[in-house]
């Protein structure tokens, strides 16, 4: 049996809203080396097309939440997990710390979940499929995830670290939560979509999983990849989404994050009428904030709480 553990962000490049990081964990009646086949095998069998897959493709801005939505639920119950009706009990469920820095926190709090009435069948959906990945030794463990919102990012931009850095600490403490959960002689695969432009993760590795045994078996401009002892390894790769644990960690945090931003938005029109919704990215995120800045000096908060600087 071999655990492997996905995970992804969605929110590295917006100047609004949170980071946000999450990661699924997967148990595999295989070894390691083989443990790849054996999953991807088991999903191509039993879970219908276009469930999961890279949030980039499953989810377009515009295009509503539903489709995002659906295979986010239906992960969920695929991993035993309750069907949320709101956010509070969706960060409850995924492991989100209780979070009341954002403005926007009340807003987050009136978010009803499911958005659309198609997705009300991911329960529906986690059972049909779970007999047949059962069956060829698949099980969806956990999926769990971290927001990083502006006035914590700040900070850790403020105490030295850069975006890369952020993103890559955030990830891997995720990581090697979920791998501590098992025994040390149970063999774990983690894989990661590769952090902005890093090559080199050993130390970032090393620190996460406290061991100085982290031993760099590839880094090129595709792929790094480490061994954490024994039967731990460690993979960063361009396309990361192409893997099913991936995927489902990439969906989870792009849902999180636009929920966030649904919350975000709302809070600040209701401040400001007739302020146009923003994804946050770049462009769009100055056009906001010079709309919004009356709005915000009135709320008597500092701009780091609402921008974050990289």
């Amino acid at each position: 049996m071999t655990l492997v553990i996905g995970t992804d962000e969605a929110g590295y490049g917006p100047n609004l809203g949170p980071l946000t990081v999450a990661a699924s964990a997967w148990e595999v009646a295989a070894g390691l080396d083989a443990a790849e086949h054996t999953l991807a095998a088991a999903v191509t069998d039993a879970v219908p097309d276009q469930l999961w897959g890279d949030s980039k493709t499953i989810y377009r801005s515009g295009a509503g939440l539903d489709a995002l939505e659906r295979g986010v639920l239906a992960a969920l119950g695929l991993a035993d997990l309750p069907q949320p009706p709101d956010w509070t009990s969706l960060v409850a469920a995924i492991g989100v710390l209780p979070d009341h820095s954002p403005p926007e926190h009340e807003a987050l709090g009136s978010v009803r979940l499911p958005r659309h009435g198609q997705s009300a069948d991911g329960a529906n959906l986690a059972a049909a499929i779970r007999g047949p990945l059962a069956v060829r030794g698949v099980r969806l463990i956990a999926i769990r995830c971290r927001l990083v919102q502006p006035a914590e990012f700040n900070a850790l931009l403020d105490l030295g670290l850069n975006k890369s850095d952020i993103l890559s600490s955030v990830t891997l403490d995720l990581a090697a939560a979920l791998a501590g959960t098992v025994t040390a002689a149970m063999p774990v695969v983690i894989w990661c979509d590769r952090h902005g432009g890093r090559r080199r993760y050993a130390s970032q590795v090393s620190r996460a999983f406290d061991t100085p045994l982290v031993s760099p078996l590839e880094e090129t401009s595709t792929r790094s990849r480490y061994a954490l002892g024994g039967n731990r390894r460690i993979e960063f790769c361009v396309g990361g989404e192409s893997r099913i644990p991936v995927a489902v960690a990439s969906m989870t945090a792009k849902y999180v994050r636009e929920l966030a931003m649904l919350a975000f938005n709302a809070h600040w029109a209701a401040r400001q009428p007739g302020l146009a919704a923003t994804a946050g990215y770049p462009v769009d995120a100055s056009r906001w904030w010079k709309e919004a800045r009356a709005a915000v000096d009135a709320a008597g908060i500092g701009q780091d709480a609402v921008w974050r600087r990289a």
